[in-house]
């Protein structure tokens, strides 16, 4: 890539791919390994960091996000060096989001605090559920004294933190979860992420979904769920802003806000993705999914980058549409133009658009085009009339 001298904020993603057990309903880039060399894996995350640094000069870092896998099992002194790096690269935004991705199994109050003086300043906790029953089903390797316990612990350590749930599992009732999430609530703080469980080609759930050895809640019931979950959240000061997340005013994960608003962030690591604008054009970076190719890749020829491609129109105007349109907020007609050098209300089918308008799917308020919550639940399906 060459030289861009664009100023605008961006941000960084670090992929860490271990895990200590692979999830039956995870599609994320994790895999299981009995030992890491964290040594050369350090070495080559900071070799692909310094992959970039030539065409984002002079912009400024909006947040650090350290996903995976499960990226509490890095070292912290890891962690705090590839943080020390970004700062000596770019400009660090005065209110810089660095957010750690943890398992409640790899959380203890030192680690926790290790991680703060490396630099953390936001932890996101995978713990999926507060019932034990549940969590064996999900694969999880915790149990709920744990999960509450890291929560607690989250919440003595940073000023801010979130936690994942996931619903709309097998035999759950708007009553289970009512009584789940009224728990999880009063353990909350200013964020929660709340997922609908999907079942994904590829993972250990769908081969055994397809072998009918268990069902999810029938459409009805999931749209209940979804109301109930919306409601609940509303009422406790945490609405959504996002189709998944919820948040108080002013604690929204600035890193996923970057990806939602069509924002640009380099992707480091095994399988990360980036956006980058660079001299007027926007690229599409994605880096070898195998970490071991990842890794000798990069000790090689100095990152791990498998495809650099410019995008086409029609894919930025298609990935701004399905990553907008997820946020409450809706997609800025302005930032729209200014992506992709479009009119947005011009290029979108006008007999389609008043369709979704009048049957309340959509909404155009204040120069932004906007899912109503109607719209959000199948989003998919507007997607497709739209695009």
């Amino acid at each position: 890539m060459k030289q861009n001298h664009f100023k605008e904020k961006f941000g960084i993603y670090i992929h860490w791919p271990f895990c200590i057990s692979k999830c039956p309903y995870c599609d994320f880039n994790s895999h299981v390994r009995e030992a890491i060399n964290n040594q050369r894996w350090q070495n080559a995350l900071l070799a692909e960091m310094r992959y970039f640094v030539s065409c984002t000069q002079g912009r400024t870092v909006e947040s650090i996000f350290f996903g995976g896998g499960t990226p509490s099992l890095m070292e912290p002194k890891t962690v705090a060096t590839l943080i020390h790096q970004a700062s000596q690269y770019w400009n660090f935004s005065p209110n810089l989001e660095i957010t750690l991705e943890a398992n409640p199994n790899s959380v203890d109050t030192q680690r926790f605090q290790n991680f703060k003086s490396a630099g953390i300043n936001r932890v996101s906790i995978g713990i999926q559920s507060l019932d034990n029953q549940a969590l064996r089903f999900l694969g999880r390797k915790h149990s709920r004294e744990e999960a509450i316990k890291a929560i607690r612990t989250a919440a003595s350590i940073f000023e801010r933190f979130s936690f994942d749930l996931i619903y709309s599992r097998p035999n759950q009732s708007v009553e289970s979860w009512r009584k789940e999430l009224t728990e999880a609530l009063s353990y909350s703080r200013d964020h929660l992420s709340l997922y609908q469980l999907t079942i994904e080609p590829g993972t250990a759930f769908h081969t055994l979904h397809q072998r009918k050895e268990f069902e999810l809640p029938d459409q009805d019931l999931g749209a209940d769920l979804y109301e109930i979950t919306q409601e609940m959240l509303e009422n406790a000061g945490m609405p959504s802003y996002e189709i998944s997340n919820h948040a108080r005013l002013g604690y929204e994960c600035r890193h996923n806000m970057l990806y939602w608003r069509y924002q640009d962030y380099i992707g480091i690591g095994p399988g990360a993705h980036g956006r980058l604008s660079v001299n007027g054009q926007k690229i599409a970076t994605r880096c070898l999914k195998a970490p071991e190719n990842w890794l000798e890749t990069v000790e090689k020829t100095g990152h791990g980058i498998h495809e650099e491609v410019i995008l086409k129109d029609e894919d930025k105007i298609n990935e701004m549409l399905m990553m907008g349109l997820r946020l409450v907020e809706g997609i800025s007609m302005d930032n729209f133009q200014a992506q992709t050098g479009f009119n947005l209300l011009k290029i979108v089918n006008q007999q389609q658009l008043k369709r979704l308008i009048d049957g309340d799917f959509l909404i155009i308020s204040e120069d932004f085009l906007k899912a109503t919550p109607r719209g959000r639940q199948c989003l998919n399906s507007v997607l497709s009339a739209l695009l």
